[in-house]
């Protein structure tokens, strides 16, 4: 088990679009792992590669009963149908906020070998998709919130004792 330290609001990383693996090798693996083992250790949904530090476009999941990574993953909103809901986040500690995401996604991209990865997903699964490839492109979800909501969210992180540290200890 490997557990990272989680990157915190106001690094870089978080705001930089991550790059496209290229190369699919033992190094790929381990950040799969170490994604996965941070996660479950911070009690999250998903965790992208750049909350760990690494530009890449890799992200785990564990949620709405599914599990697993994705490399390099597209998305697609299928319907109409909306859903606002609250998200958190692992890179900025005790924020939470109702944010507006699709219902629905087609999810496309590859596995840690290479191997092609697609499935569609419905509510918290989809609502993790988009979130964690927000995060890929550096995207946080403050910039997803209602003006107000994002006010109260940068008054709160301001006021955080974690706020400048840069990682949180121990992925948590």
């Amino acid at each position: 088990m490997t557990i990272q330290p989680v990157r915190l609001f106001g690094d870089p990383v978080l705001r930089t679009r991550a790059d496209e693996v290229v190369t699919f090798d033992r190094e790929l693996e381990q950040l799969v792992a170490d994604l996965t083992d941070t996660m479950r250790d911070s009690g999250g949904a998903g965790i992208a590669a750049p909350q760990i530090g690494v530009s890449l476009r890799v992200f785990a999941y564990e949620c709405g009963g599914m599990a697993g990574h994705l490399v390099n993953p597209t998305y697609e909103v299928v319907g109409t149908e909306e859903q606002i809901g609250p998200e958190g986040c692992l890179s900025i500690p005790g924020v939470r906020a109702d944010i507006g995401r699709a219902m629905n996604v087609r999810v496309r991209g590859v596995d840690v070998h290479g191997e092609p990865v697609a499935f569609e997903c419905a509510e918290i699964m989809a609502r993790c998709v988009q979130h964690e490839t927000d995060h890929l492109d550096g995207v946080l979800f403050l910039s997803r919130m209602a003006p107000a909501d994002r006010k109260e969210a940068m008054r709160t992180i301001r006021e955080s004792d974690w706020f400048g540290a840069g990682v949180a200890a121990g992925g948590r």
